[in-house]
């Protein structure tokens, strides 16, 4: 199973019980912890360009620009020097960009800071991890929002500059909710879990689903005083109606024997990015699937509490992770 390079395209971060509830495990302690991120402002030396030869010889002295964050996008790489230019010489973009700043306010105390501090957590699990080198840019929207790898990572800061910002990514309307500056971190930490989240080869919706749900306990380990409204992306009332609905919609999953599916298109019925999940209900969100695995890995995390989160990113067994849950749409006890 592949999961997202890019939000618009992935409902990466969505759903959890509570808005607003933080984790409850202990805090590990990450001081001793020796982590140097490496982060490059990409967007002020592609704007101090005076000619299209300009251009051209950024993106030369950068050239994963255009195999991995222009990759995705519409854009004609041979042709890719001369819009960029025509972009940055736009007063509109000008302001724009001047105004994105103003909304990111410092990069070093709003986001890489915020993202050192999880990646020490990640190295105390993982003692191997070495942090990706971080760039920032902006293009108009020309790129992807983030690229992420394990050894790069690349922000299109005017993507998260949010409801104020003169300009919005061109997605649909709930989707530009997890388009804000609070997102970036937490969507990095998500990003980063693929590469420890083993997967079974013959992808059933199930297993899909466990797979989310394990990297949503990622990000829950790595960012345990994170809120649930920012780490899955819907609202208080949205996060409880799915909550208090849980029973209603396993049974429906039970019913329509969905566990084990394995079409594409009817996987993506629960997977994938929708507003809502119509054909449960007009008030389920959109890749509830998501939303159930990551109740079943937390059921089972609490039923196996000598498991580790190495460990449970190594279990690739969801069917495994499902029996031991104990799961069957009940809500937690009071």
């Amino acid at each position: 199973m592949t999961f997202f390079r890019n939000l618009a395209i992935l409902s990466c971060l969505y759903f959890l019980v509570s808005a607003c509830k933080t984790d409850n495990r202990e805090i590990a302690d990450v001081s001793s912890v020796e982590m140097d991120i490496s982060y490059e402002n990409l967007d002020q030396e592609l704007l101090n360009s005076k000619s299209v030869k300009d251009v051209q010889s950024f993106l030369n002295q950068h050239n994963y620009l255009k195999t991995q964050y222009f990759a995705d996008g519409q854009t004609d790489t041979s042709r890719l020097a001369e819009q960029l230019f025509g972009i940055i010489q736009n007063p509109g973009f000008q302001d724009f960009s001047t105004q994105v700043d103003s909304i990111i306010g410092d990069r070093k105390s709003q986001i890489i800071e915020p993202l050192q501090d999880a990646l020490k957590r990640v190295k105390l699990i993982y003692p191997d991890f070495k942090a990706p080198e971080i760039k920032f840019i902006k293009t108009g929207f020309t790129g992807s929002d983030l690229y992420v790898s394990d050894s790069l990572i690349i922000v299109g800061l005017d993507f998260f500059a949010g409801p104020k910002a003169y300009f919005r990514p061109n997605v649909f309307d709930y989707q530009l909710r997890k388009y804000q500056k609070e997102y970036i971190v937490p969507s990095i930490v998500f990003y980063l879990s693929n590469q420890y989240n083993q997967l079974e080869t013959d992808p059933t919706l199930l297993s899909e689903m466990i797979g989310y749900g394990k990297g949503y306990a990622f990000v829950k380990q790595i960012m345990p005083q994170e809120p649930d409204s920012l780490v899955f992306g819907l609202s208080a009332e949205n996060l409880q109606r799915t909550y208090n609905s849980q029973q209603d919609i396993w049974a429906y999953f039970m019913t329509n024997k969905l566990l084990y599916e394995k079409n594409e298109l009817k996987k993506q019925k629960y997977i994938g990015e929708r507003p809502y999940t119509t054909e449960i209900g007009d008030k389920v969100p959109g890749g509830i699937a998501k939303w159930l695995g990551w109740r079943i890995v937390e059921l089972y995390l609490k039923e196996n509490p000598d498991v580790t989160l190495a460990e449970l990113m190594k279990n690739g067994n969801s069917t495994l992770i499902l029996q031991e849950s104990g799961y069957k749409g009940q809500k937690d006890e009071e």
